[in-house]
């Protein structure tokens, strides 16, 4: 039988001819001895989900076995808040499945995600990705399925104006150049995100666009693939680092902030999610939303209230979950309605073939393509804690199926109307809605902290770290403080600028 060849834009997976996640440590050594790479990097994320760097020069084959074998020492009380400095000592251990050659660097360098561990070799029970590991294994271990999941980065490149084709206030989406100024920047870093393990689907202008000044602001997105959970929240986090990198290269500055200013559209990090099962995708079942996906919706509207503390963790995020905007404030769910905490999109589930129809040419087939169907949840943007964020989604989809009245609570909170619409007031009236602040968003994670802690998914110092700083913003009156003084909020965006 002939060998599978791999095609990658990953430059790993082409030299050794297996899939990332079958990458062993003799592999790394193999293709740095034999690519003469000079540099090897641990990459990691503390409690600000930024990623970190320690670098390493690599000066023979035993030298590298030995980093690659026992990892390094870090001080977790500068990575993780919570940690005590007199006892703070964490290893950093490489992932080697994570293992990418660095875009950037012109010494050639490879980098490796780790893992953090105490003192007796056990998992950091307050690293976020290993929190994230455990709500996958809790949710695999009680209802036999799989989550995969996908996130849609949104942001702004902020740059000079210019004076030639500029385009109309907020009529940015899926606009072409001239007209769009950073369509070559988003290329590059959708290329370079593929090349260090970014499964992407696609990248486009968005929505937003604006002056202020003499600076141009020009909202983009990146959409990436589905992958497995963990998979998918190391993309997330290594994609942010390769679209800072590279605006700092192109002289620009981008931000993930959720709100730019008064009356322009915020960014948003939507999360698109499917239950699946031994290949199969859970969430359609004969060409219709599945039982299966309307209980993992439940679960995902139960907790909504709480999910906010990790999706929407500055003062500014508030101000993008407003009434009247494409972000959502009801907690309710529906087919392709973009006001809803949570969508179900299009999903290639109706009965003509289009590509025969558009192309006369071609012969019509009966392709599946239901594994295509995800589901979407809105609320979230780029301040969130992507492990956490990820891992708290994945305890509402289990609580979601787990629980008997899933099924009838779906029911309820479903709506099919402009919730905005004054003639559909009543069914407004009858939905509860999502945090106004990040003081709110603590409160209703106090109040729903249980879910979180059962199964041991979740710790107490993390649930109370979380808790502590979004309090600390004292922002519980900021809407009616701030309204819509544009000053004001631009202050508080400066302040939060970076965001994640």
């Amino acid at each position: 039988m002939k060998n599978k060849t791999f095609s990658s834009p990953n430059p790993l997976v082409q030299y050794l001819q297996k899939e990332p996640k079958n990458f062993t440590k003799a592999d790394i050594i193999k293709y740095i001895v034999e690519n003469s790479v000079e540099m090897l990097n641990f990459r990691y994320s503390g409690a600000d989900g930024r990623l970190k760097t320690l670098n390493f020069v690599i000066y023979d084959e035993n030298q590298l076995d030995e980093i690659l074998s026992s990892g390094e020492r870090v001080d977790g009380s500068s990575l993780f808040p919570y940690i005590e400095a007199g006892n703070s000592d964490l290893y950093v251990i490489p992932r080697f499945k994570t293992s990418f050659v660095n875009p950037f660097s012109q010494i050639p360098t490879i980098d490796i995600l780790c893992a953090f561990y105490d003192k007796n070799g056990d998992p950091f029970d307050g690293s976020p990705a290993y929190t994230l590991q455990k709500a996958h294994d809790i949710l695999k271990e009680k209802t036999g399925l799989e989550f995969e999941v996908m996130g849609e980065l949104e942001y702004y490149v902020i740059s000079e104006k210019e004076p030639y084709f500029v385009a109309d206030d907020q009529r940015g989406y899926h606009e072409s150049t001239p007209f769009t100024k950073w369509e070559d920047l988003r290329r590059e870093a959708m290329l370079a995100i593929a090349t260090v393990g970014g499964n992407i689907k696609y990248g486009h202008s968005e929505v937003g666009n604006f002056t202020v000044g003499n600076l141009e602001y020009e909202q983009n997105e990146i959409e990436f693939k589905p992958s497995p959970l963990e998979d998918a929240a190391d993309q997330l986090i290594i994609a942010k680092w390769v679209m800072r990198t590279l605006a700092y290269q192109y002289g620009v500055t981008i931000t993930f902030a959720p709100k730019i200013t008064v009356g322009k559209a915020g960014s948003g990090m939507h999360i698109h999610t499917r239950l699946m099962k031994k290949g199969k995708n859970m969430m359609v079942e004969n060409g219709k939303i599945s039982d299966t996906a309307k209980k993992a919706i439940a679960g995902y509207l139960k907790l909504a209230p709480s999910l906010t503390a990790f999706g929407n963790t500055n003062p500014t995020s508030y101000f993008r979950l407003v009434p009247h905007q494409e972000a959502p404030t009801n907690i309710c769910w529906g087919d392709r309605n973009r006001s809803v905490l949570v969508r179900v999109p299009l999903g290639w589930s109706g009965q003509k073939n289009m590509v025969s129809h558009a192309n006369p040419q071609e012969t019509e087939t009966d392709k599946d393509f239901s594994n295509k169907q995800t589901v979407e949840f809105r609320c979230p943007d780029g301040s969130a804690e992507i492990y956490l964020l990820l891992a708290g989604l994945t305890v509402a989809a289990r609580i979601g199926l787990e629980e008997k009245d899933s099924l009838a609570f779906a029911e309820k909170t479903y709506v099919d109307v402009n919730i905005f619409d004054a003639k559909n007031k009543a069914k407004a009236e009858q939905l509860d809605q999502l945090p106004v602040s990040c003081w709110d968003s603590a409160n209703q994670l106090d109040t729903q902290r249980h879910y979180y802690l059962e199964h041991g998914v979740f710790n107490e110092r993390t649930i109370d770290g979380m808790i502590k700083k979004l309090r600390s913003y004292n922002d519980s009156n900021i809407r009616a403080e701030v309204g819509n003084d544009e000053e004001k909020i631009l202050a508080l965006v400066d302040k939060y600028f970076h965001c994640g």
